[in-house]
C-alpha cells in the first residue's frame, strides 16, 4: 500500500529485523529519502504491533543514510584487518569472485568454498532464498545455523513434533504467565503491554532468569537461577508436582509417552538438592510449585536463554516436558509460546526451489576450526563468503576467528551495509542493500502473520540485495538459479495464518500422534540429563552477554552501541575491592578484555554481564564478550554455549 499525504509518499511494509514481532510500518518518503518511520495503524496491519515500534527501527535511517554506509564495491589493497582498500566496479568484483571461486572448485573441491549466510535480519528471500540457492547448486558446505535457536527447535520437535506455538495475544485470559529464559524488554517489546493487561485481570508473572531485568521489574516473582541450571529447576518441579500427587494424570495418559522415564530422572532432584545446585531458596522453588499447581490457565512464554551453555538441551527439553506434565493446555490463555516460524514460511516454502544435492554440514559454531585446517580429513578453505554477518564480534572464540581471517591464503568477501569488523578483514567489500531499499516477505517467529516488505527508496550508492548478488554471482559461474520474486510469493499485504481465537494447543493444535514425546529413545539426547555446575578456583564466575534495547545482534552498534561495561554483583566486586567506575579485566583461557565496571544487584551473585553487540572500537584493547566464550557445543543439536563462560575479573594495575 502506498498513499501519497502532502506531497510525500507513505509506503506501507514491515520490519524484517531479528526479532519475534516483525511490525506492520508506515515509511515516510519525499524525494527518495525517508523522513519517518513508525507503526502502521491503518487497513490490514500487524495487531501485535500495538501502534508503536521500537527506538531501533524508528532510528535505523540513521544506518540507511550513514557516513559510514558503504556505497561501491572494495578490493582490499593493503594488510588484512587495516581497513585499506580502492574503490572497484561491480563487474570487477564479480568477476574477481567468480574466478577465485571456479579455482578453488576446480583445485581443491567444493569444501573448499564456504558462505556464511546469516542474515537474521532480512526477509525470507533475502534471508533463505537466491543465494542459498547458487551455493546449494554448488554443492558447497552447508553451514547450519547451529548458533541459535538450533536447540530450541531440535528440543520443540522432539517433544511436541508439528505442533503450533500458542498465540501470544491469548496471554491476557492467563492466570499464571512464566517467561523462562526471555527478556521482552530488549527483544519483543510488544508483550509487555498484554502481560500488563494480564496482570490487571488477575493473572501473576513469574521471570526466571539470572539477571532483573526489566520484565523482572514488572513481574510478580522473580527467580533468579545459577546459569546453566534450567532443567535442574524443572525436574525438581516435577518431582515435587508428583510428590504431592497433583500432576495432571488424565492429560498424561492421554497426550503423553514417556512420562515415566522423564519421572525417573525428575525423581533424583529433590528440592533441597535442586536449591543448592541453582544456586536459590528452597522457598522460592516452593512458591513456584505452588503457582504450578494452582494457577489455570498457565501459559509458558520460552527463550533462547535456556539453550545457550552445556545444558541447552537438557534445559529445553526439562522445560518444554514440566508444562506436559502439569497439562497447562486445552484452553485459551494455557499453552507454550514459542517460535511461530515454521508457520509463518509454510506457504512460501511451497514455492521455494529445492536442491537436492549431498553437501558437507558445518556446525557454524566451529567455521573458525574450518578456516584454520584444524579439523582432520578436512578440505583447506580458500574462498570465505560472509553474509548479513559479523562474526568477529559475534561467534564464539573471537581471537580464532580473528586468526583464520588473517590468513593471506583465505579469499574473503564480505556483503553488508556499513564496514564491520569482519569487513575490515575482507578482500572484497559489496555494498548491501537495507530492509528499505528490497522487495521481499517477511515472515514472523513472534506472531502468526506474513507481510509484504515494500521497496521504500532506490537503493543508496551501489548497494545491491543479496538476491542481485546472487544473480550476479550465478551468472559469472555459469547457474540458473529459480527462487522466485517478492511478485511471485502471492502475498499482497499481509496474511494472518491463524484465527484470533486459535491457536490452543491440544484443542485446535495437536503434535503427531496426539502425544507430548517425553521420551524419545532414537534421539541423540532421550531424556534430559543435566550436567553438574561445578566450581573453578580460577575463573570463578559465569559470565552472561545479553542482548540490549540498543542493537540487534551487532547491528547499529557503529552509532548506538551499548555502554562497554562488565557488571557484576556487590558481594563479588567487595571480595575484588571493586567499584562502579573502576577499570578491570576480564579473563580466561581465551582472552583479555579491560573494561569499567559496573556493580549492582540486578544480576545475581557468582556471575557477571558484557552485553552483545559492541564492536571493538568500543572497548579499551579491542576485545569484546565472544574473545571469552569457547566454541564448544551444547548436549543437543550443537548450539552455542554463549552463557558458559567462565571468567575472572581483577581490578586493572
Amino acid at each position: 500500500m502506498v498513499v501519497m499525504v502532502s506531497n510525500r509518499l507513505v509506503v506501507r511494509t514491515a520490519c524484517t529485523l531479528d526479532c519475534p514481532d516483525t511490525c506492520s510500518l508506515d515509511v515516510t518518503v519525499q524525494d527518495n529519502v525517508i523522513v519517518d518511520i513508525d507503526a502502521a495503524t491503518t487497513a490490514k496491519v500487524n495487531d501485535f504491533t500495538a501502534g508503536f515500534i521500537c527506538q531501533k527501527v524508528r532510528h535505523s535511517f540513521r544506518r540507511v543514510y550513514s557516513d559510514g554506509r558503504l556505497t561501491t564495491p572494495l578490493i582490499r589493497n593493503g594488510p588484512k584487518g587495516s581497513g585499506q582498500f580502492r574503490t572497484a566496479s561491480w563487474d570487477e568484483s564479480i568477476e574477481l569472485i567468480a574466478a577465485k571461486t571456479k579455482t578453488a572448485i576446480t583445485e581443491h573441491g567444493v569444501d573448499s568454498v564456504f558462505g556464511y549466510l546469516y542474515n537474521s535480519s532480512s526477509g525470507v528471500l533475502e534471508s533463505s532464498g537466491a543465494m542459498v540457492e547458487l551455493f546449494a547448486r554448488l554443492g558447497c558446505p552447508e553451514i547450519e545455523h547451529n548458533i541459535c535457536a538450533a536447540t530450541f527447535s531440535a528440543a520443540w520437535k522432539q517433544t511436541y513434533p508439528g505442533m503450533d506455538a500458542a498465540n501470544p495475544m491469548h496471554l491476557k485470559s492467563s492466570q499464571l504467565v512464566v517467561i523462562w529464559g526471555a527478556n521482552p524488554t530488549v527483544s519483543n517489546t510488544h508483550l509487555l503491554p498484554i502481560l500488563t493487561e494480564c496482570q490487571a485481570r488477575g493473572g501473576t508473572v513469574v521471570v526466571i532468569d539470572p539477571r532483573r531485568t526489566g520484565v523482572a521489574d514488572r513481574a510478580d516473582m522473580h527467580v533468579p537461577l545459577l546459569p546453566g541450571t534450567d532443567a535442574v529447576l524443572a525436574l525438581a518441579i516435577a518431582r515435587e508436582l508428583e510428590c504431592r500427587q497433583v500432576l495432571n494424570t488424565g492429560f498424561i495418559a492421554q497426550h503423553t509417552k514417556g512420562s515415566d522415564q522423564f519421572l525417573g530422572v525428575a525423581r533424583e532432584w529433590t528440592l533441597t538438592k535442586a536449591a543448592l545446585e541453582c544456586g536459590l531458596d528452597e522457598n522460592i522453588i516452593v512458591a513456584l510449585v505452588e503457582l504450578i499447581a494452582k494457577k489455570s490457565p498457565a501459559m509458558l512464554r520460552v527463550g533462547w536463554g535456556i539453550e545457550r551453555n552445556r545444558n541447552g538441551g537438557s534445559g529445553m527439553l526439562a522445560v518444554l516436558g514440566l508444562w506436559a506434565l502439569a497439562g497447562h493446555f486445552g484452553q485459551r490463555g494455557s499453552g507454550i509460546i514459542a517460535s511461530t516460524s515454521a508457520t509463518s514460511q509454510e506457504l512460501l516454502l511451497q514455492k521455494m526451489p529445492v536442491v537436492q544435492s549431498s553437501r558437507t554440514k558445518i556446525n557454524m559454531n566451529h567455521v573458525a576450526r574450518y578456516l584454520l585446517g584444524d579439523v582432520d580429513r578436512q578440505t583447506r578453505v580458500k574462498v570465505f563468503v560472509v553474509q548479513g554477518a559479523n562474526p568477529i564480534v559475534t561467534a564464539p572464540d573471537q581471537n580464532r576467528i580473528t586468526r583464520a581471517l588473517e590468513q593471506e591464503s583465505l579469499f574473503t568477501v564480505v556483503h553488508d551495509q556499513v564496514l564491520t569488523d569482519t569487513a575490515m578483514y575482507a578482500d572484497v567489500v559489496l555494498p548491501a542493500t537495507t530492509q528499505f531499499e528490497v522487495d521481499d516477505i517477511a515472515s514472523s517467529y513472534g506472531t502468526f502473520t506474513l507481510q509484504r516488505v515494500r521497496k521504500v527508496i532506490k537503493p543508496i550508492g551501489e548497494s545491491r540485495s543479496n538476491t542481485n548478488l546472487a544473480l550476479s554471482l550465478a551468472a559469472a559461474l555459469g547457474i540458473k538459479l529459480l527462487t522466485p520474486a517478492a511478485d511471485e510469493s502471492g502475498i499482497k499485504e499481509m496474511e494472518t495464518l491463524r484465527p484470533e481465537d486459535q491457536p490452543i494447543q491440544f484443542l485446535t493444535t495437536f503434535p503427531e500422534d496426539g502425544q507430548a514425546v517425553l521420551f524419545d529413545e532414537a534421539s541423540d539426547l532421550a531424556l534430559p540429563r543435566p550436567r553438574r555446575i561445578t566450581q573453578d578456583l580460577d575463573y570463578p564466575l559465569i559470565m552472561l552477554s545479553p542482548a540490549t534495547s540498543r542493537t540487534i545482534n551487532s547491528m547499529f552498534a557503529e552509532f548506538d552501541p551499548p555502554d562497554a561495561v562488565v557488571t557484576i554483583n556487590p558481594t563479588d566486586a567487595l571480595a575484588r575491592n571493586i567499584m562502579t567506575g573502576t577499570n578491570v579485566t576480564v579473563h580466561n583461557s581465551l582472552g583479555v578484555i579491560v573494561l569499567e565496571c559496573v556493580v549492582s544487584d540486578r544480576i545475581r551473585p557468582g556471575t557477571c554481564e558484557i552485553p552483545k553487540g559492541l564492536w571493538r572500537r568500543h572497548t579499551i584493547n579491542g576485545k569484546v564478550s565472544n574473545v571469552l566464550i569457547a566454541d564448544e557445543i551444547n548436549d543437543l543439536a550443537g548450539g552455542a554455549c554463549f552463557n558458559e563462560a567462565r571468567v575472572q575479573i581483577t581490578k586493572e594495575q
